[in-house]
């Protein structure tokens, strides 16, 4: 026990050491150039190492921390236990270590450059796109997307616009600068979690997979997504609903809830478990008290979400309806669009994912530990997992939303699953870039031809049956008898 729990740490050490010696290396096809004022952060070296080298840290970055961690789970469930608080202490210095490298991985963040310095030039992100500006030295930053307008919700567009009117022509300078919001909404986020812990094997479990996972510092933190941005209200309206809530804690929750959505929209899913809730408690007979909360809920969620969008202009939607037909190469839906004529059927694709995401759901919810659980933190975990498995369009750095909901459960059998999720969509963006951008050696080309669009889908669609079937077997499982009843989103306060 002891054993796998050491070996699992050191697992997750070195798998943060990995990924921090990619970030550290400079420039390389995982890291895109940051032009800038010389001198200012994020600071690297400039080795210009070879692709073999970098990708062969990822890939051992990305084994030893699923193997990392799946010894930890491992351990766990054998009793093995261990102080939360170094560990926690732990991923927030790594998460400020890679804050201050530049970004490895994708190069999502000079979108997010690009359409902040858009907003602080006046211009309309969500109808202008990168090529319009393609001789402002940050706006005409992008790689990749550089005739789309912004997808982003209109609070990450502030945030972007602020980090573009600090940067002030700096590409380099406006990455840092988002950058640090990042940290500091995965360190909120950290400490929700930690705090919302009652009891040291949860405050652990926090630890564990959230604030210490090498893969979500690495597609987070390292990656500078922001994901992480919506992801810390989510966490934050659940801490605040709770079991007791009256309807000032409803509305606020809802309020959260419609900043995530306003940041991104999946965010928006955390709503469902308190509204799961309430709707239970009312049929149970706190009627009139529980639907009181059911509408300040939905009115703060509501309100937050519908000013941000109309003060964002009549185009901040546009794009989102455009990305809804979207299908990633590394999905098993991909496989069916091939053979459906690629592009041809997204309408069956998109109403398939809809019914499995349907499915999985239900799965879940009677699937996932009921004992110790609120309702609402239960439900919004099968809401999240059920959309991270069955859309069409999924990257590694999405997970994060799947880890952050289930830091606030118990120990579950679909720890494994998620690990697995998570592992095999890293291991298809290797990296997350255009291939013609970074010219890879042709001895290379088999990651972006065989396994990003062949052998990741199908262990994906392997995963998703090995998920029915825990799914299926937890719930043959009898109930447990004897726990002490929780109280209800109901229950008087």
């Amino acid at each position: 026990m002891t054993r796998l729990g050491t070996g699992g740490l050191w697992g997750v050490g070195a798998g943060i050491a990995c990924f921090l010696g990619t970030a550290l290396l400079g420039p390389s096809v995982f890291q895109p150039e940051l032009e800038g004022g010389a001198g200012q952060p994020p600071w690297a070296l400039e080795v210009h190492p070879s692709p073999y080298l970098v990708i062969g840290l990822v890939v051992a970055g990305i084994v030893a921390s699923t193997a990392g961690l799946a010894l930890c789970f491992a351990a766990v469930r054998k009793g093995w236990r261990v102080r939360a608080l170094p560990l926690a202490a732990a991923g927030l210095l790594a998460a400020v270590a890679f804050m201050c490298m530049p970004p490895v991985g994708s190069t999502d963040h000079l979108n997010y450059a690009s359409y902040g310095r858009m907003a602080a030039t006046g211009h309309d992100p969500y109808a202008t796109s990168a090529e319009d500006l393609s001789r402002d030295p940050v706006a005409g930053a992008p790689e990749e997307w550089r005739t789309t307008p912004s997808v982003y919700g209109p609070i990450a567009t502030g945030e972007q616009a602020l980090a573009a009117w600090i940067g002030d022509g700096s590409v380099r300078l406006t990455v840092f600068v988002m950058s640090v919001v990042n940290v500091l909404a995965f360190a909120v986020t950290a400490l929700i979690l930690y705090r919302s812990s009652k009891s040291e094997e949860r405050r652990l479990r926090t630890a564990l997979l959230w604030t210490c996972n090498p893969l979500v510092l690495f597609h987070l933190v390292a990656g500078a997504h922001n994901d992480v941005l919506a992801i810390a209200p989510m966490v934050a309206a659940l801490a605040v609903f709770g079991p007791r809530a009256g309807w000032a804690r409803s509305l606020a929750a809802g309020a959260l809830a419609g900043a995530g959505a306003a940041i991104k929209l999946p965010a928006a899913l955390v709503a469902g478990g308190p509204a799961w809730a309430l709707l239970r408690s009312a049929r149970a007979g706190h009627r009139w008290r529980a639907l009181g909360r059911f509408a300040a809920l939905a009115c703060g969620a509501a309100a937050v979400t519908a000013v941000s969008y109309l003060l964002a202009g009549p185009h901040s939607l546009d794009q989102v309806r455009e990305a809804s037909d979207m299908v990633s190469f590394a999905t098993p839906w991909h496989l069916l669009d091939e053979s459906l004529g690629a592009g041809s059927q997204r309408d069956v694709i998109k109403t398939g994912a809809m019914l499995l995401g349907l499915v999985l759901f239900v799965l879940l919810v009677r699937a996932l530990p009921r004992e110790g659980v609120d309702e609402d933190r239960r439900v919004t975990a099968a809401l999240v997992l059920a959309w991270l498995l069955a859309a069409p369009y999924a990257l590694p750095w999405y997970d994060g939303f799947g880890w952050a909901v289930l830091a606030l459960l118990p120990w579950a059998r679909i720890d494994w699953i998620l690990l697995a999720h998570t592992a095999a969509l890293s291991l298809a963006y290797l990296p997350a870039r255009a291939p013609a951008r970074i010219r890879l050696p042709d001895d290379l080309e088999w990651l972006f031809t065989v396994v990003r669009p062949t052998v990741v889908p199908w262990t994906l669609l392997a995963i998703l049956a090995g998920l029915v079937a825990a799914c299926l077997r937890s719930a043959d499982r009898p109930p447990v008898t004897g726990a002490r009843p929780r109280a209800s989103a109901g229950s008087p306060g």
